[in-house]
C-alpha cells in the first residue's frame, strides 16, 4: 500500500516520465532492422548497459534486456523489479534473482552471441555464460551506436529543451555569477545548483571507458590548456589528482582572465554540449580574439554541411586541409595530443556518433545530432572557441544551444 501510494504522488507530482511506448516499439524494431541488415545471421542480443537499456526500456535497473531475433524481447530485473514496473511501459518485464532465470525461458540455445562487447566486464560474461553457454561472442556496439544516432522527434524534443536551459545559463546567468577572487571549484559549486534548479538531470554521462563527469571543464585562465585524460581539446586542472575534475580550489579568478565553461546540460536522459568563453575584467590579447574568431567561423562552415548525404570525414579533411601550418599550433588541444575530431554525436551520452573526423565515412541523417567544438590553445591565456549543438536538417545545421559566438564580456 505504501509503494503504491508513493507511486501515485509521484505520478500526480510529476516526477514519473514515461517513455511512450509507441518510442519503445519503434526504437526495437529499428534495432532488429539494423542487426538484420548488418548482422544477417544474428540469433539474439542481449544489452547489460544500463544507458542502453534504458533507450529501450525507458527504465535503469540491475538486469538485462534479452531480444531473441523472431521472438518477443523480455527485460529481465533483479533489483528494482517494482521501479521498473512503475517507470516503464515496455511490454513484458520480469523478475529474475539469477541468470538461470533467463536459461530457463531461452528454450534452444542460440549458436551465437550479440552483446555491448566495450561495455561487458570478462567476469560478468563468464558469469552468464555458466548458465547461457554460448561461447560464439559478437559485437552489438556499432548496432547500437548506428540505431541511436538518429534521433526521434520525441528525443529532439527534449535535447532542444536541454539546449534552451543550456543557452540560458551560459548567456545569461553565469556571468552575473563571476567574480574575482573566486576559486575554479567555488564557481562550478555555485554553477552546479543553478542548473538544477533550471531544469538539468544532473549528471553527465560518456561512453568513453572509465569517463565520468559532474559538470565538464570549469577554467580560468590557462587551468583550460592544463593536460587531463580526457579526449577534447580542453584540459583543466581539477580538485585532486584522484578527481580531475570540476575545478582547482586554489586557481583564482583575476582581472583579465578568460574564463573557459565546457558543460553539459541534460533533461529527462538527453544531453547538449556547450563551451561559452568570457573575458573577465577586461579584454585578453588581440591574438587569442582573432584566434576564436577563426574558430567561430570553423563553426558556421561546418554548421552549413550537416545536411543528409555529407561524410563527416570529408567535412573533417576540407576543413583541417583548409587551416595555415601556424593556426594548426595547438588547434583541438594545447601540446602534443590534440583531439582528432572537430565534432561528435550526442544524445543519451555526451560521445555518440557519428563523429567529424577521419574513418566516419557514412553519410549524416536528418534527426542526428552533434556537438562543433573548433577550440585553439593560446600560451598564457587558455583555450579559445566554441561549442555548440546542432540538429542536422535538409538546410544544415540547426543550433539549439544559442547562437552567441562567445568571448562575453564581464567588465
Amino acid at each position: 500500500m505504501l509503494h503504491q501510494t508513493l507511486v501515485q504522488s509521484f505520478i500526480i507530482s510529476g516526477e514519473i516520465m514515461q517513455v511512450p511506448l509507441s518510442e519503445l516499439q519503434q526504437r526495437l524494431n529499428c534495432f532488429r532492422s539494423q542487426m538484420d541488415s548488418t548482422e544477417p545471421d544474428w540469433q539474439a542480443a542481449v544489452i547489460f548497459g544500463k544507458v542502453n537499456q534504458y533507450y529501450f526500456t525507458g527504465t535503469m535497473q540491475d538486469g538485462l534486456l534479452w531480444i531473441p531475433r523472431g521472438d518477443e524481447a523480455i527485460y529481465w530485473v533483479r533489483k528494482s523489479i517494482e521501479r521498473a514496473r512503475d517507470e516503464s511501459l515496455f511490454p513484458r518485464i520480469e523478475p529474475m534473482n539469477s541468470f538461470r532465470d533467463v536459461a530457463a525461458t531461452v528454450g534452444n540455445m542460440p549458436a551465437r552471441l550479440h552483446l555491448e562487447c566495450e561495455l561487458v566486464p570478462l567476469a560478468m560474461l563468464r558469469r552468464f555464460q555458466k548458465y547461457i553457454p554460448v561461447s560464439d561472442i559478437r559485437s552489438i556496439d556499432g548496432a547500437m551506436a548506428a540505431v541511436r544516432a538518429v534521433k526521434s522527434d520525441y528525443e529532439l524534443n527534449l535535447m532542444e529543451r536541454s539546449g534552451e536551459i543550456h543557452r540560458r545559463i551560459l548567456e545569461e546567468r553565469v556571468p552575473a555569477m563571476l567574480r574575482e577572487g573566486m576559486s575554479e571549484a567555488e564557481f562550478a559549486a555555485a554553477l552546479y545548483p543553478v542548473m538544477v534548479e533550471e531544469g538539468h538531470h544532473g549528471v553527465a554521462r560518456f561512453g568513453m571507458f572509465q569517463t565520468e563527469m559532474a559538470l565538464g571543464n570549469i577554467c580560468f585562465g590557462e587551468s583550460s590548456i592544463y593536460p587531463n585524460y580526457f579526449d577534447g581539446p580542453g584540459g583543466s586542472y581539477g580538485l585532486h589528482p584522484a578527481v580531475p575534475l570540476l575545478g582547482s580550489r586554489t586557481h583564482k579568478l583575476g582581472k583579465g582572465d578568460l574564463v573557459f565553461v565546457d558543460i553539459c546540460c541534460g533533461v529527462d536522459g538527453y544531453h547538449t554540449d556547450k563551451t561559452q568563453t568570457y573575458m573577465f575584467g577586461g579584454p585578453i590579447a588581440d591574438e587569442a580574439i582573432a584566434a576564436h574568431r577563426e574558430c567561430v567561423a570553423i563553426q558556421n562552415r561546418i554548421t552549413e554541411q550537416l545536411r543528409p548525404g555529407a561524410i563527416p570525414s570529408a567535412i573533417y579533411k576540407q576543413v583541417m586541409d583548409s587551416l595555415s601550418d601556424e593556426f594548426l599550433q595547438n588547434f583541438m588541444g594545447y601540446g602534443a595530443r590534440p583531439a582528432r575530431f572537430l565534432g561528435h554525436g550526442i544524445g543519451l551520452q555526451i560521445d555518440e556518433t557519428p563523429v567529424i573526423a577521419k574513418g566516419f565515412d557514412e553519410p549524416l541523417q536528418e534527426g542526428m545530432v552533434l556537438a562543433l567544438e573548433p577550440k585553439k590553445g593560446i600560451e598564457g591565456i587558455g583555450m579559445v572557441g566554441v561549442e555548440n549543438t546542432f540538429i542536422v536538417t535538409a538546410e544544415g545545421g540547426r543550433c539549439i544551444t544559442g547562437t552567441h559566438p562567445g568571448l562575453l564580456k564581464v567588465y
